[in-house]
């Protein structure tokens, strides 16, 4: 059997482009994307569970990145981006000249440069955060705050468009049950998004973020599972 027509689990997408092997680097680039949206979400989680003064009703995410033990959510958005941009290093090189190759590794690279600003350019106090904050919006934004406000829809944008590229690559390699979870994610994300803003409760926003992120996290995953693999000499396998 040759390695091109060798399916890697029952759940990978076929190989059939009669691509090498990749590098372990390669390798190592895109398990760092599987990484970032699980971590990213548990730790913003947990923070959130920690602090009891922050509702997360009224007070969006960046939030957590204020106060006392704000370097955490700090050092959160900064860690999680640079995942995100190796991870988009990995799928460039991973699915350079096939469905998705050049579009999907430049959104998910947005969506980490996004994450990145969301982490060296700090949210302005509000809503009552951290103690002496107003008890409204902030009165007056500064510059690094009015930055931050951007990075949240360059994220958003970028992970919608995305997981319609790789919902066409799942599409054209047969993969249409992820397909459509890509598809899906995309409308999800836009109707948690326009719903939390609507109602309002930061809560539903974070739900469609953490559906986008996790989307992302399993996208790469299923990519990274389904890479063509290096053949074992009947040496090597007699030595094992």
């Amino acid at each position: 059997m040759s390695l091109a027509t060798t399916t890697v689990g029952a759940s990978a997408e076929p190989a059939t482009d009669g691509r090498p092997a990749p590098s372990r680097r390669t390798v190592v680039l895109l398990a760092a994307g599987v990484l970032a949206g699980p971590l990213f979400l548990a730790t913003t989680l947990v923070q959130f569970a920690a602090k009891a003064d922050v509702d997360p009703r009224i007070h969006p995410l960046s939030m957590l990145s204020l106060g006392a033990a704000g370097w955490i959510q700090i050092a959160n958005f900064i860690v999680a981006g640079l995942l995100i941009l190796a991870s988009a290093a990995g799928l460039r090189r991973m699915l350079h000249g096939s469905p998705a190759g050049t579009w999907g590794p430049i959104l998910i690279a947005v969506y980490g440069a996004a994450l990145l600003m969301g982490g060296v350019l700090v949210v302005d106090p509000g809503h009552g955060y951290p103690a002496g904050a107003p008890a409204g919006p902030p009165e007056e934004l500064s510059w690094h705050g009015m930055l931050h406000i951007l990075a949240n829809p360059l994220m958003g944008l970028a992970l919608v468009v995305a997981a319609l590229v790789f919902g066409y690559r799942f599409r054209r390699t047969d993969r249409r049950g992820w397909a459509a979870v890509s598809h899906g994610t995309a409308v999800a994300y836009l109707g948690l998004t326009v719903v939390g803003m609507v109602i309002p409760d930061y809560r539903v926003m974070l739900a469609g973020g953490a559906l986008g992120w996790l989307w992302a996290s399993a996208t790469t995953g299923q990519i990274l599972a389904a890479r063509p693999r290096r053949p074992v000499s009947p040496a090597a396998g007699r030595a094992r």
